[in-house]
């Protein structure tokens, strides 16, 4: 057999990965859903927010003091989110009985309405209540995200393509709407 010796050298290179990696290897996934979580809390935050301030603000002849009750109730719960938001961005172990709060109101309000928000926030408790949502949210989990700073998650070419394909058909709906006006 000849030698080459332009070719690739043939040694197998080992990668020690510590136990400190091998954990948050195990729980990235749910540690990068949880921080969504808080994203999608701050996108509630500024909706119901407006809405409430919207409710009170409005110069309406049929106000009542039920619309007045439910401005305040809205953006008091607009409030509650972004506290949890801040917390579960953080993974924060004290934000979690906030967001079991906010997202139960919400599995109950949008059952009475037949909404499909109940499903993303039944989700959300599954994430939060689960035993690795409990883990991720602790000081252990904290100490080993200091101790691997290096370990990120990639997303997948797949997932970028298709949220791209979304964001341009979510500004296309936009911008028919707007042309039908």
């Amino acid at each position: 057999m000849e030698i080459n010796p332009y070719a690739a050298p043939q040694a197998e290179v080992l990668q020690a990965t510590t136990e400190d990696e091998q954990i948050r290897r195990e729980y990235l996934n749910t540690e990068a859903t949880i921080k969504s979580v808080g994203i999608l809390y701050y996108l509630g935050t500024v909706a119901l927010t407006a809405i409430g301030v919207i409710a009170l603000t409005r110069d309406d002849p049929h106000k009542n003091e039920y619309d007045l009750l439910l401005g305040m109730l809205l953006i008091v719960m607009g409030i509650g989110m972004g506290i949890a938001a801040f917390g579960l961005r953080r993974l924060q172990n004290w934000a979690r009985p906030l967001t079991i709060l906010l997202s139960s109101v919400a599995v109950i309000i949008g059952l009475v309405n037949q909404s499909w928000g109940v499903v993303i926030h039944v989700y959300i408790l599954a994430q939060v209540l689960g035993k690795r949502g409990k883990f991720v949210m602790t000081p252990e989990y904290h100490r080993v995200i200091a101790a691997t700073p290096h370990v990120k998650r990639k997303t997948s070419v797949v997932m970028k393509v298709l949220l791209a394909v979304l964001l341009i058909i979510l500004i296309g709906v936009i911008a028919a709407n707007k042309l039908n006006r």
